[in-house]
């Protein structure tokens, strides 16, 4: 099945083309409408036209109106205001539609050749996951999915932090300060530990800070004991790590971290010498950018022969350019990243370097409440949020009178709340994070819509009716509300894998399980008779598969019983 939107662009393309040539097709854009009393969509191609056909808008869209031949999709047209086009669906197409509408695939009209390669969480070896890590790791995930449903082939890459200084200090700490009972235990917070004591002892001994140096020289060259000390760090952080992702229902399919790269850096210095790109400014090596750009200079090799980030993912570009076959490159990372990644950008246009690159960007996390925040400048780690979330939503259920396997239940559900609470927010945005909006079973929240679809769960085993995939019958407003809101799915999807946005799926959700719940508590279901029987059981089948499959790309999971 196609978005409505291209189904009407469709229809409507002919009768522009013939009118006014295919020069304008571009500004012939199909909307949803808010208000159901100027038709389901519409559309404003007479209104931004104007000046390319030198006429007043009303008098274009009167032109189109007239051409306009019977269908079998638009039951009516109408001009509104100074020229919306507004439309209004047939019955029957809504009916047929509806019916079919999990029978196929759905289908969308993008360019999906080739691969894209979506870039997030990295989270810095020896360094447990925190808090920071959680907006990339769900959004990333997320747009990983639904670029995936519309069509397109995606590598998830988590490019792990597991090079730098740092790791001189680690094995001086390691050498130094370690427990080896704590390490055994848990393995990441020993590092943590022992990093934190080299870096106050180091404070007092200068001779500490020198055989750092040193030791992150040998691993530099490859000494046979770092190397091997630093691939262990490496093992038991991503054993941690994945113990997370598990959890979260989080995969990737490469792991390829600044190491991986690191090889390529001095390829990357080769060729801006080459094509002139780099020039050297007191000692280093810096690509300076023409005004237009309104970019620093970007450094890419230090004065000391050492590179940088922004010659680590040129490496990361070129090898992905030699071993795929690219369709876009995205980057999920916080909005402080938008200028490097904007030099990076405009550095690899400038070597020829020209497949698409999005930098996803986000907004920080702040908790509204003092949970997590009793002791100044503690970063909080992911897992505790977790804990915290699993049992803040046994205590949820527990008031409920919940019964079942509380412990599965409260995992699904606190997780998918952590999830959501992030999700459903403009990701450019900061957010406020507030326990009692996030396991909210009354507002626009995960717990809501796994309710809503529990809810139709036990509706359909009660109902208990087979048989009801081909009848349907639209009776009142609350059934075509809900039937009308089912068939926005696919552009939902569509809409939030353009602009990368998941919350325009989440607002479309909400608006789904509000449309249901109200055609729930408004029309009795069990009691109607066979025909509307089927009919309701349809739409509320029909409700649950798209709510399921919705959450689904949240990467949030559903409950049959809440």
């Amino acid at each position: 099945m196609k978005p409505i939107t291209d189904i009407i662009y469709n229809e409507l393309k002919p009768v522009i083309s013939e009118l006014f040539g295919n020069d304008l097709l571009d500004k012939l854009v199909i909307q949803e409408t808010n208000n159901s009393k100027f038709g389901d969509y519409q559309t404003n191609f007479a209104m931004i036209t104007s000046k390319d056909l030198r006429q007043a808008p009303k008098k274009t869209a009167e032109k189109i109106v007239e051409n306009f031949k019977d269908s079998k999709l638009i039951d009516k047209i109408e001009i509104a205001g100074p020229g919306f086009i507004n439309l209004f669906l047939k019955d029957e197409f809504i009916i047929t539609s509806l019916i079919n509408f999990d029978k196929k695939d759905f289908e969308f009209n993008l360019d999906t050749r080739g691969q894209v390669i979506i870039d997030y969480s990295s989270p810095n070896i020896a360094k447990p996951m925190h808090i920071g890590h959680l907006r990339s790791t769900v959004i990333g995930d997320s747009i990983k999915r639904i670029l995936k449903f519309v069509g397109y082939e995606t590598i998830a890459d988590n490019h792990l932090g597991d090079w730098g200084t740092q790791f001189g200090a680690l094995i001086v700490g390691y050498r130094n300060f370690l427990n080896e009972e704590n390490y055994k235990n848990n393995p990441i917070e020993e590092l943590e530990r022992i990093y934190v004591e080299y870096t106050k002892a180091a404070e007092e001994n200068e001779e500490l800070k020198e055989q750092a140096r040193t030791e992150l020289a040998k691993l530099q060259q490859g000494e046979k004991e770092n190397t091997k000390l630093w691939k262990e760090f490496i093992e038991v952080s991503l054993q941690e790590y994945e113990k997370i992702y598990k959890r979260m229902g989080i995969e990737f399919d490469t792991y390829n971290g600044e190491s991986f790269y690191h090889d390529i850096m001095h390829e990357i210095i080769e060729i801006l010498k080459e094509k002139n790109l780099a020039e050297e400014d007191e000692g280093a090596l810096v690509v300076k950018f023409d005004e237009e750009a309104n970019l620093h200079n970007a450094i890419v090799q230090k004065s000391n022969g050492s590179y940088l980030y922004t010659t680590s993912d040129l490496a990361c570009i070129k090898y992905r350019r030699e071993h795929y076959d690219v369709n876009k490159l995205v980057y999920v990372t916080d909005h402080r990243q938008q200028t490097h990644f904007k030099q990076v950008f405009k550095i690899a246009e400038m070597l020829g370097w020209k497949e698409e690159k999005v930098h996803v960007y986000f907004g920080l996390m702040r908790f509204a409440d003092g949970v997590f925040s009793t002791r100044k400048g503690n970063v909080i780690k992911l897992k505790d949020l977790l804990d915290k979330a699993k049992e803040k939503a046994r205590e949820v259920l527990e008031e409920r009178n919940s019964t079942g396997d509380l412990d599965t239940k409260a995992e699904i559900i606190g997780i998918g709340a952590v999830k959501y609470a992030d999700l459903s927010q403009n990701r450019t945005s900061d957010i406020i994070f507030d326990w009692d909006k996030v396991l909210s079973f009354n507002s626009n929240s995960s717990p809501y819509l796994q309710y809503t679809f529990a809810r139709i769960s036990s509706l359909m085993k009660k109902a208990n009716v087979k048989d009801f995939e081909n009848t349907l019958v639209i009776e009142n407003e609350y059934e075509e509300k809900v039937v009308k809101n089912i068939l926005k799915f696919p552009n939902a999807v569509l809409r939030a894998a353009e602009a990368y946005k998941p919350n325009l799926l989440t607002d479309y959700l909400y608006e789904l399980a509000q449309s249901f719940n109200s055609f729930y508590n408004n029309v009795n279901v069990i009691k109607s008779e066979e025909t509307q029987l089927k009919s309701r059981i349809n739409i509320a089948a029909k409700t649950a598969f798209v709510i399921g499959k919705g959450l689904d790309l949240l990467g949030i999971k559903t409950l049959d019983e809440m």
